[in-house]
């Protein structure tokens, strides 16, 4: 079984279109959508839930009414502003470090686990998928991308897939991280942009770190050539293979406008006639 994960420098690369489509190419694959903050995938795969399951990965403080004598120590404490006036907790404002709790002297407040999520295991036309939504304003995004990558492998072990493909989580930070662990390969969606460039380097470097093997995807490649041809040089010099270029194309707003996938809607598009030798080349080398 290998694993592919699908990642960006920045957002609006198209990064969860192009996963979408390689998605309906590879056919006998489990889909896992790891953007939890803003998942999408959804809207295009059109899955059927078949399970859902919540998720507790946030902290935070409960005070026992009986056992508190108001010191007004936790409000003291409190770095984020949580205790309100009359020693209440703001839950919404409590970041669940545990500081008011440890220091409270009749040991009034205690730490609780709550759900700051769901995951849902479902069934798509191109096999299952396992995706999520973290609460609005929850945290450890990281831990529930890590939740959703490993439910996914559990399933593709299961059902004997070949394949575990990732819809990741633009930039470089903890949810990224987590959706790379594991990975066999990721695909970095970029654009011809300067922006796009800048961000290709600076994701480029979290991949080297932890040893992935990463391939480039320029997604709209022929609205600023010059660039193009400058992210080419550049792989070139850093021995990064170029997995394939996406030229512009307005049906894929239109298929997308359609809840379609540019695959489907116009099977004879340049666009398509790209993704399909993107997907031949990533193919050939998970292979290798």
């Amino acid at each position: 079984m290998k694993k592919v994960t699908v990642i960006s420098g920045k957002g609006g690369t198209g990064k969860t279109i192009v996963t979408a489509n390689l998605t309906a190419l590879a056919q006998d694959l489990v889909l896992a959508d790891c953007d939890v903050d803003a998942p999408n995938m959804h809207l295009l795969m059109k899955p059927k839930i078949l399970e859902e399951q919540s998720y507790k990965g946030g902290k935070v403080a409960v005070k026992d009414e009986e056992e508190c004598i108001d010191c007004g120590l936790c409000k003291k404490l409190c770095n984020f502003g949580a205790v309100t006036d009359d020693y209440e907790i703001d839950e919404v404002k409590c970041e669940g470090c545990g500081l008011c709790a440890a220091k409270c002297p009749t040991d009034a407040l205690q730490l609780t686990v709550e759900k700051t999520g769901n995951i849902f295991l479902s069934r798509s036309r191109f096999g299952p998928m396992v995706h999520a939504k973290l609460g609005i304003g929850a945290e450890n995004s990281g831990k529930l991308v890590s939740e959703v990558s490993q439910k996914a492998e559990e399933i593709a072990k299961e059902q004997e897939k070949d394949l575990v493909l990732i819809d990741g989580s633009p930039g470089i930070g903890c949810p990224v991280v987590a959706s790379l662990n594991g990975a066999d390969m990721t695909l970095i969606v970029t654009e011809p942009t300067k922006s796009g460039l800048a961000d290709l380097k600076r994701v480029l470097q979290v991949t080297e770190h932890f040893g992935i093997n990463a391939l480039v995807i320029i997604n709209k490649s022929d609205l600023n050539e010059d660039i193009t041809v400058e992210i080419e040089e550049f792989c070139q010099q850093q021995d990064i293979m170029l997995a394939g270029k996406i030229p512009f194309d307005s049906k894929v707003v239109e298929a997308m406008r359609q809840g379609e996938l540019i695959v489907d809607y116009n099977p004879e598009s340049r666009v398509t006639a790209a993704l399909k030798g993107i997907w031949k080349r990533v193919n050939n080398k998970l292979k290798e």
